[in-house]
């Protein structure tokens, strides 16, 4: 049973390191994370689950059209099999957990995807993600030619290049650019899962257990921003763990002195006060 957090971490530290990462599994160990440990059976059964539904796809072929393809797992996941999402589902932390989304069927955009995506590749469907600011889509084809996108959060629903700048500007008022259709790698999109459970968990102040796990497995990813290691200084301390709080507070002043010397300052204050609380 994955219930040691040292080998837990140690193993999503290795998978992430990959050449080619394990997307569905590096997902599965976030899960693995929340819940406290996953058996090695349920971790292969969410793999074996992802396998069967691939095997319910048509035998399109290589050559098929994005379209058909697009099609064939809207049909699949978001007909037969009903996977979507609802409003409600931001408000579950099971929404961004692989195998409860599995089971539920339910969940962020992005989990839907990566559902979409790692059915599809199995199928050897030429699926990719695609991380528009604020809704995680899924394209088929190739992304600098002939491709289409796909909606999972809405079953599926076939996206045009204005549906998609509708989405975008109602996520950040901000007009469509062409780089945002570029295809997600997989640790971006792991750092935006983690991203997601930490802006739940900052939202439920009696949950910074969760906000500390998801920063520091968003710390164990090769390219992460520098200013988690704030984040997770400022959160033991909140958590009452004082010395440890302080100590990576002073290392992140740093860190950040050389350009940043008055925010440095600004740090070290914080982990003086931090040390105070010890008395």
């Amino acid at each position: 049973m994955y219930d040691d957090t040292t080998g837990r971490r140690r193993q999503f530290a290795e998978a992430a390191r990959e050449d080619r990462p394990d997307l569905a599994l590096l997902c599965l160990l976030v899960s693995a994370e929340a819940e406290g440990g996953l058996r090695e059976e349920a971790l292969d059964a969410a793999q074996i689950e992802l396998d069967r539904l691939a095997g319910l796809l048509p035998a399109l072929g290589r050559g098929a059209p994005p379209r058909r393809w697009a099609e064939a797992l809207a049909e699949l996941l978001g007909g037969r099999c009903d996977f979507r999402g609802s409003p409600a589902d931001y408000r579950r932390l099971e929404s961004s957990l692989l195998d409860e989304v599995l089971r539920r069927r339910r969940g962020l955009p992005i989990l839907l995807s990566v559902i979409w995506m790692e059915v599809a590749r199995r199928a050897g469907a030429p699926a990719y993600g695609v991380a528009l600011p604020g809704h995680f889509v899924v394209g088929f084809g190739d992304p600098y030619g002939q491709h289409v996108l796909a909606d999972p959060f809405d079953g599926g629903r076939p996206l045009s290049e204005e549906d998609a700048g509708l989405l975008v500007a109602g996520a950040t008022g901000a007009p469509l650019s062409p780089a945002m259709f570029a295809p997600a790698e997989p640790l971006e999109i792991v750092l935006r899962v983690l991203n997601n459970i930490r802006a739940w968990a900052a939202a439920r102040p009696e949950r910074s257990d969760v906000q500390l796990w998801a920063v520091e497995l968003s710390l164990l990813l090769p390219s992460h921003p520098a200013r988690l290691r704030y984040e997770r200084a400022e959160l033991l301390v909140e958590r009452g763990e004082f010395a440890r709080g302080a100590r990576e507070l002073d290392e992140y002043a740093d860190a950040i002195a050389p350009v940043e010397p008055d925010a440095a300052e600004s740090v070290r204050h914080q982990a003086l006060a931090a040390r105070a609380m010890l008395n």
